[in-house]
Order: C-alpha cells, then sequence, then structure tokens
C-alpha cells in the first residue's frame, strides 16, 4: 500500500462531495481523499486459502490460531465493516498489526475473526490536526525512518524495528529516548477508535487529550490502558504538549546523530561477587540519575545478562550528539558503572552513528519465547542478584538467548503524574526483562518455560513470586503480559494481576471499558473487565 497508490487523477475527482463535510478545507479533503482512494482490501482468508497459515502464527510461535477467515484491511471503515460483521455473525474477534503480542491473545482456539492491520500503514503530516497521523499497522522502523527523513523528529518508542505501532502505543510504549522525552503516549494528541455500541452497532470515533472532548476518556484509555481492550485503533496523532507551532518540524521532538558505548564482560572472568558489583553500581546510577530534571536523564542505558551459553554480559549506553558535553556524560557513567568491579571488559567501543543506522535497531526474529518484566523503584537486594547469576549460571540449562535485560526508565517519564495518563509506572527508574526465546520445537517448551517461570519466582520469592508494588518493585508492564499472574501456582502473593499492570488507574479503565466496549467485544485472557 505504498504511498503513491493513494494518489492520483482519481483523487481530483473525489473530493468535490468531501468538502462538503463540517469543518474540513478543501486541502484536507484532497488529501483525505488521495489517501483512499487506492486504498489495500478488503481481502478475506479463509481456511484452506494458502495465505491462511501466514495468519495462523504471530510473533511468538507458541501459539497457532484458528480462525474461520482473517480479513485484511486498509481503510478506517473497512474495520468498521469487519467489526459490524463479526459481531453480527457472534464471532469472537480480534485484531492485530504487528503481531508481537506475547501472549495468545490473537493466536487463540477462541478467536473466529482476525482483524489484520498491517496494509494500513501510512505516516504522515495532518494538517487539519497539526500532528503526525500513524496508521496502527505501520512498524516501529517505518515510522520513525518516515518521521526523521521527512522532518528530523522522532516517537520515543521501542528500538524493536518490526513491532507494530498498533499495539505499542495503547499500552504506553517507551524507548531509550524515553528518559529525555517521556513515553509515546506523552505525545498522543489523538486517536481513531472503532467501537461497538450496546446495540452491536460499530461506530467510529475520534478522540484527543482535549479538556473539553467528551470522549476524552476513550483518549486516556489508549495512553496505557493496553490493546485489544476497548475498540480498534485505525489512526493515532501525535504532536508534543504545548507546541503551538504549525511546522511538524516543532511538532515532536528533533533528533539527529547519537554517541553510543558498549562495553562487554565474559562470563569466565565473572564472579558473583563481581556480578553483584556491576549489578550494584548500575542500580546505584540509575537511583541517583533518574529523577525528572536531572541532566543524566539524557543518557540512555541497557544491561544486557546473557545466560552463560552466550558468553558474555553486556553494558550499552547512549546520548544524542547535540547533548552539550554528551561524551563526558557518557563517559562518566561508564566510569561510575564499571567501578571496582574487578573483572576486565572483553570489549569497549563507542562510535557516532546515524539515528537510522541499522545497527541502532533491533530485528527480534519470531520463534517460541515465554517472557516477563517488572518495573523497579529502586535496585534489586544483592540476594536477589545473586538468584539472577545463579540461573544465568546454571550448567543445567543452556540457551544462548536466555537473558535479563534491566533499562533505564525514570526521568521525564516520571515528570508526568500516575493519573494523567492510563500508562501509571511514573515512578520507576528501571524496567526489567526476562526472558527465554529462541527454541523451536513444542517438545523444548518445558524446559526453557521452567527455567524463566523459577528465575522469575526466585527473584520475587518475598512478595509471591510477582513484582507486587512496594519500595522496590513497581509493577508490571502490559505490554510484555504474562498470563502466569493470574495463576495462583505461580502468582501467590494474593495481589490480582491488574494491580501489577494498572495500579490505581484500574478502576476508571473498568468504567471506560462498561462505557465504550458494554458488549464487551474486545477480550483476551488480561483484558479489562467491565465495571458492573
Amino acid at each position: 500500500m505504498s504511498a503513491l497508490s493513494r494518489r492520483g487523477f482519481l483523487a481530483g475527482t473525489a473530493i468535490g462531495g468531501a468538502s462538503l463535510v463540517a469543518g474540513t478545507s478543501v486541502a484536507a479533503a484532497a488529501e483525505e481523499a488521495a489517501r483512499t482512494c487506492g486504498a489495500f482490501g478488503p481481502v478475506t482468508i479463509p481456511a484452506g486459502d494458502p495465505r491462511y497459515q501466514s495468519i495462523q502464527r504471530a510473533h511468538n510461535t507458541r501459539y497457532v490460531g484458528s480462525p474461520d477467515y482473517a480479513k485484511v484491511v486498509g481503510t478506517p471503515q473497512q474495520v468498521v465493516t469487519a467489526v459490524g460483521d463479526a459481531v453480527a455473525a457472534g464471532k469472537r474477534l480480534a485484531v492485530r498489526s504487528g503481531g508481537h503480542c506475547m501472549e495468545n491473545f490473537t493466536a487463540n482456539a477462541d478467536v473466529k475473526a482476525l482483524i489484520d492491520l498491517s496494509q494500513l500503514d501510512e505516516v504522515y503530516w495532518d494538517e487539519s490536526k497539526r500532528a503526525f497521523a500513524v496508521e496502527p499497522g505501520a512498524t516501529i522502523g517505518r515510522t520513525a525512518e518516515t518521521l526523521f527523513k521527512g522532518w528530523g523528529v522522532l516517537l520515543p518508542g521501542t528500538g524493536c524495528a518490526q513491532v507494530g505501532v498498533g499495539g505499542h502505543i495503547p499500552g504506553g510504549g517507551y524507548g531509550f529516548y524515553s528518559r529525555r522525552y517521556g513515553l509515546t503516549v506523552d505525545h498522543l494528541y489523538a486517536v481513531e477508535v472503532v467501537t461497538v455500541d450496546a446495540s452491536g452497532t460499530p461506530r467510529l470515533i475520534t478522540a484527543t487529550r482535549e479538556a473539553s472532548d467528551p470522549n476524552r476518556d476513550l483518549w486516556w484509555a489508549f495512553t496505557g490502558g493496553g490493546g485489544g481492550n476497548f475498540g480498534i485503533a485505525t489512526k493515532y496523532w501525535f504532536r508534543t504538549p504545548g507546541v503551538t507551532s504549525t511546522d511538524p518540524r516543532r511538532a515532536l521532538p528533533s533528533t539527529g546523530n547519537q554517541r553510543a558505548r558498549m562495553v562487554m564482560y565474559s562470563w569466565q572472568g565473572m564472579s558473583e561477587q563481581q556480578f553483584i558489583k556491576l549489578l550494584r553500581n548500575y542500580f546505584n546510577w540509575f537511583e541517583a540519575n533518574s529523577a525528572p530534571g536531572n541532566p543524566n536523564t539524557k543518557v540512555w542505558g541497557t544491561l544486557f545478562a546473557n545466560h552463560v551459553a552466550a558468553g558474555t554480559i553486556g553494558v550499552l549506553a547512549g546520548v544524542e550528539d547535540t547533548v552539550p558535553n554528551g561524551q563526558a556524560m557518557l563517559d562518566a557513567h561508564f566510569n561510575a558503572v564499571m567501578a571496582d568491579v574487578g573483572a576486565t571488559p572483553v570489549a569497549d567501543f563507542g562510535e557516532v552513528t546515524s539515528w537510522l543506522d541499522p545497527r541502532n535497531w533491533v530485528s527480534d526474529p519470531s520463534g517460541r519465547q515465554k517472557n516477563k518484566t517488572a518495573d523497579l523503584r529502586k535496585g534489586y537486594t544483592d540476594a536477589q542478584i545473586s538468584t539472577i547469576y545463579r540461573y544465568l549460571n546454571d550448567s543445567n540449562y543452556s540457551n544462548p538467548n536466555a537473558l535479563v535485560n534491566i533499562t533505564g526508565f525514570g526521568g521525564q517519564i516520571n515528570a508526568v503524574p500516575s493519573d494523567a495518563t492510563a500508562a501509571v509506572h511514573r515512578d520507576s527508574i528501571l524496567r526489567v526483562y526476562f526472558t527465554a526465546g529462541g527454541w523451536t520445537g513444542e517438545w523444548e517448551d518445558e524446559t526453557h518455560m521452567t527455567w524463566v517461570r523459577n528465575l522469575y519466582r526466585d527473584v520475587y520469592a518475598t512478595t509471591g513470586g510477582v513484582p507486587v508494588p512496594n519500595a522496590i518493585n513497581g509493577g508490571a508492564f502490559i505490554n510484555y503480559a504474562d498470563s502466569d499472574t493470574l495463576d495462583p501456582a505461580w502468582n501467590t502473593s494474593g495481589v490480582p494481576w491488574h494491580a501489577l499492570y494498572y495500579r490505581d488507574n484500574y478502576p476508571r479503565l473498568q468504567r471506560i471499558k462498561k462505557r465504550y466496549d458494554p458488549r464487551n467485544v474486545f477480550k483476551h485472557a488480561m483484558s479489562i473487565v467491565p465495571a458492573t
């Protein structure tokens, strides 16, 4: 669905009627007509079609769906029709953009109508809203490239290039530059959503962050309430709060080149006490440098503690090249993290790269996997670090793709009140990702899943196997959904799963769910339960 296919002679013939819509300028109507007259779809892929297998599995190939059909759509109106048809037929539906859901929310035997947004993927400047419009099928990589090449701006989202915007945004997407610029949803101006009312009729609603908008609650729900809960987003608009300029180059944070440095240690030269010291230094630096307004929030960082089978532990950090004294700030970060560790790095290198350098983006191959997450308000205790060390050095388990990844958080993220958006984690300084991935066969599931489940349980042994919010823990991140938190075998805390992911924002999300999805059409294993 190229930009060229949406423009041309036919667009000119369509604007006469479109320009009569209230409040729509001729220029805006022409642009919209050009974007839809050559649109893709809709295409129906039924069971038995040669293309059917391509829609059964998503990124986590442990799960295989069996829908009666997939509807591949190319316009918001096609989404409205697809939703209406599924509801009228009584079919359980699910929506997919990039397909990176970590659980079986879309590849599920109960789902009989899969709505595929992958071809609804345009990124452009919308003059009528003075904001960048991004369609849900656009990947993070495509969005980043278009925003940067077109206007030199960014959204502070993930570095996983193949993740779809459709699911990334409603979870409260974050990335390396979030310490400086906040979450992606902190720049979300509006969202266009297909909802279903009590009569079963689908409606297309545009909700904005404007205080006077009667649908502002729906906008709020899409700022961290998670995907697949309230409706299907067919378009997002982004503009940083407070920006009044009509110049798109000022609508979002600008970016250019970045300085980055990587230090790698070998497991062969890393004792348990050295590992504890390394992580303690890392935690101490983020505890001291994550408050909003701290100059060092311009520095981003992540630590990859791979299983010993991979051979190495990596510490990566960077800063935008435009930051004054950026190199000195970066070096000071590494000096603090490496101080008195007692182990000699096997590699230490740095460079200045373009924002779009392929090395700055992760290509996350699909495969069987199990993932877990936690937010930290303070660093782990030495006992917790020892637990991580023990599992990463487990000689009875071997998987180079198993790791604990600890990424810097806080900064501008924490400058926003916890109830200003549905993304509630505004007091954390680190985000931790536990994963075992990369295996290919069902016969290996038990081995790999048991390892990561036991690791997570033992790290959080004092809080019932999950990161119950307290002085150290901030909870968990809904975009890394983990259905084990519903299971009393793995969550023995007595704290419900939603208290980990949404904390005090959950009751409001329930009320919004009841208003905009009264029939509970949009649901999955960890969806919002409507208020009673």
